[in-house]
């Protein structure tokens, strides 16, 4: 072999003295030097980019929590820059259109409504972080208790329609695939498209009408109080629940319905099948399981609405809970109620939300065993 001589033209500055081409350790046989990033099992970059690299499930959930976070810091400025924009005045409201400007100038030198927008809403947001939303404008109560109690209500209907709708919407998608293209699955698309297809308050007064006019099986309205026992207040909330089941199944029942069948063309389905395991338990037990991501995101989604989208149905069967709150808040332009009944909607859609995406990393075996 020809021996190669020494390299002419620019000294290389990669450290070799020499001036030589450098050779790996595995080329030249002479074991490299230990790296003690390499030995601790530490990668270059940031602390984020070495914590990602070791616990990506982790980091995916804090990425997520922090999404959240901000999220809910950027809808809090958008509600109130919202608010603020709306045209009108709560004093003049209050007082009157004879109202005099000086009698105008006192009442909102004593809300505040003179100082600056972004000085009212650091203190608004301040107050929030801490769950002081501050006093009604109207009532002159505090705003945190009175939500409080509403909320409470608002919870407790939401509670008995998702207990209701959940299991009822899985177990029909589930039946619909096990008859799909026949006649019990050509059923349920059909209810569950009409359905999707009626408003909440038309079928909460088609309720209403036959249940508790006509047949006086229901009560209305939907009135709930401390000192009712707990059978009395499930006998009172049955028109509503029954609207929110009726409104949010369709949506639960049809995806899960598609996510199921999304499964069932996969090969482990198939090798099932050859076995001759029966079809309701090759869904339960093969296709449900490793369907469940998409079915608990649009679960999460759906009982979001039923925390958010209960002000209709709340206004409908004159409940009181957070939607009714908010609503006469709304008419007496009471800006405080407003703004707390908004953040609290808002928060509760976004982290159910981030739920459902945790619940779905959770369920993603790639993630939960990463090489």
């Amino acid at each position: 072999m020809m021996e190669s001589g020494p390299l002419t033209g620019p000294v290389p500055t990669d450290g070799t003295a020499d001036g030589t081409h450098p050779r790996s350790a595995a080329l030249s046989g002479v074991p490299a030097k230990p790296n003690p990033a390499d030995a601790k099992g530490e990668i270059d970059g940031t602390f984020w980019r070495r914590f990602t690299f070791r616990r990506p499930l982790a980091a995916l959930i804090l990425q997520r929590l922090g999404l959240s976070v901000g999220l809910l810091f950027a809808v809090s400025l958008m509600i109130f820059g919202g608010i603020e924009a709306l045209p009108g005045d709560f004093a003049t409201t209050y007082l009157g259109q004879s109202a005099t400007p000086q009698a105008v100038e006192n009442i909102r030198k004593d809300l505040g409504l003179d100082k600056p927008w972004s000085e009212r809403y650091l203190s608004w947001l301040g107050g929030a972080v801490q769950g002081d939303f501050g006093t009604s404008w109207a009532s002159k109560n505090s705003v945190g208790e009175q939500i409080g109690k509403r909320l409470g209500n608002s919870l407790f209907l939401a509670f008995f329609a998702a207990i209701v709708s959940v299991p009822l919407a899985v177990g029909l998608g589930m039946l619909a695939v096990q008859f799909r293209n026949r006649l019990p699955d050509k059923i349920i698309n059909v209810v569950s498209l009409a359905a999707i297809s009626l408003p909440e308050f038309f079928v909460g007064y088609l309720l209403i009408m036959f249940f508790a006019v006509k047949f006086g099986v229901a009560t209305f309205p939907a009135t709930v109080y401390d000192s009712m026992s707990f059978t009395e207040r499930l006998s009172a909330i049955a028109l509503p629940v029954a609207t929110l089941v009726l409104v949010v199944l369709a949506h639960m029942m049809r995806m899960t319905r598609a996510a199921i069948l999304n499964v069932m063309s996969s090969a482990y389905v198939e090798t099932a099948e050859l076995k001759g395991l029966g079809m309701f338990r090759i869904i339960a037990r093969h296709a449900a399981p490793n369907a469940v991501a998409p079915v608990i995101n649009v679960i999460a989604l759906n009982l979001a609405y039923l925390v958010v989208g209960v002000v209709v149905v709340e206004v409908v069967f004159v409940y009181p809970g957070m939607g009714q709150y908010m609503v006469d808040a709304v008419t007496v332009r009471d800006m405080p109620v407003v703004q707390a009944c908004g953040l609290i909607f808002a928060a509760f859609y976004i982290f159910l939300n981030m739920a459902a995406d945790i619940i779905a990393i959770l369920a993603n075996p790639r993630l939960r065993h990463p090489r």
